[in-house]
Parts: C-alpha cells; sequence; structure tokens
C-alpha cells in the first residue's frame, strides 16, 4: 500500500473516531435516552439540535467519501482491518477530551491491535 492510499484509509478512519467522540459528547449533553412512545418525537428533536451530534454525522459522512476513495485503490481484506485503528484513536480521544479511564488492560488490548496492525500492513 503506498503512501496516498493509507493516508485515504487513515482519514477515513480518523473521521470516524472523531465522528464517535463527537456522537458521544453530543449524548452526554442530552443525558441518558428512554425512549418511549410519548417522547420519542421530543428526544429526536433534541438530538438533531445538539451541534455535536450534527459535526459527528457530518464527519460520518466525509468519512464515507474518503474511504470509498481509499477501497477504490486498496483490497478490503487489507483496508477493513485497519479499522482497527479506530479504537485506538477513540480510546486516546475519550481519555482525553471525555475524561474517560482508560486501564492497563485497554492499553495492553490497544498494543495487541497495534502489533495486528503493523502485520498486516506489512503483508
Amino acid at each position: 500500500m503506498n503512501l496516498p492510499t493509507f493516508g485515504f484509509i487513515f482519514v477515513g478512519i480518523c473521521l470516524n473516531a472523531i465522528a464517535q467522540l463527537l456522537l458521544k459528547a453530543g449524548t452526554n449533553a442530552v443525558g441518558a435516552i428512554h425512549l418511549t412512545a410519548e417522547n420519542w418525537f421530543g428526544t429526536a428533536i433534541k438530538l438533531a439540535t445538539q451541534l455535536p451530534i450534527i459535526a459527528g454525522l457530518t464527519c460520518y459522512v466525509i468519512s464515507v467519501v474518503v474511504w470509498i476513495i481509499g477501497l477504490s485503490r486498496v483490497d478490503v481484506t487489507i483496508a477493513y482491518p485497519l479499522l482497527s485503528l479506530g479504537y485506538i484513536i477513540n480510546a486516546i480521544g475519550a481519555w482525553y477530551f471525555l475524561g474517560e479511564m482508560v486501564s492497563a488492560q485497554r492499553i495492553l488490548a490497544i498494543g495487541v491491535i497495534i502489533v495486528g496492525v503493523i502485520l498486516l500492513t506489512r503483508s
């Protein structure tokens, strides 16, 4: 895989991870969601007007476009497993931006993912 192709794949992965962080930030602002027949519309409006959720959905749309460009250049058997890099980006972003805990077990799991990604990209 050449550098431009990896760039498209990596940008798609980053945008997807950022989208997750933004969606979580938006739901944090709203609180736990408990849908019922009576409140689903109001809840949908509340979610649809959260700027982090709008930004997260925008990142998703852009990530799909970038991902498709990347997929046009590399086998899906290589590209799709690279999505696991999103776990690493999300863990770091959730810790840094959302104050979530990253335990030693999670750090070890991230290390395993990194080793897997290195093996995959070298094949």
